[in-house]
């Protein structure tokens, strides 16, 4: 089973908050799928992440560019791995049916929007019913917060 933390985005949008979480990830020696909802979204991320400032190199890809095996992040729409991920990010109500073949897993969601918020509450109840472990973070004044 995997790690899911549910991050409820409360107070910057998804374009600010996902360099910093991958960051981590990278700085750990680690590489990761974003997996996105369609594909304005994937070219808004691939975008996002080349001119993100914290942290200020975010190396990816895309299936536009190729060379999956090569990128230690990797955007897609697919439910794939190509990079050898460990990590998985999903974005607007994106899924995955192979949550349990990643380490950690990382639903990121807007917590502006009630249809998105109470989509991420079915997704906590089919995860933990699936038995995965679960955690919940909320974006406070510091940063994440861990909450019950």
């Amino acid at each position: 089973m995997s790690e899911i933390g549910f991050y409820h985005l409360t107070r910057t949008p998804l374009e600010a908050a996902l360099p910093k979480l991958l960051g981590r990830v990278l700085a750990g020696g680690g590489r990761a799928v974003v997996r996105v909802g369609d594909p304005l979204r994937l070219a808004s991320l691939d975008t996002s992440l080349w001119l993100s400032a914290d942290p200020d190199w975010l190396p990816h890809g895309t299936p536009q560019t190729g060379h999956a095996e090569l990128q230690p992040i990797w955007l897609t729409e697919a439910d794939e791995a190509p990079n050898g991920a460990r990590f998985l990010f999903l974005v607007d109500g994106a899924a995955s049916a192979r949550l349990g073949e990643y380490d950690r897993v990382f639903d990121l969601f807007d917590g502006q929007d009630e249809a998105a918020v109470a989509a991420a509450r079915g997704r906590w109840a089919a995860a933990r019913g699936a038995g995965h472990a679960l955690t919940y973070w909320q974006q406070g004044a510091r940063g994440w917060e861990k909450k019950a």
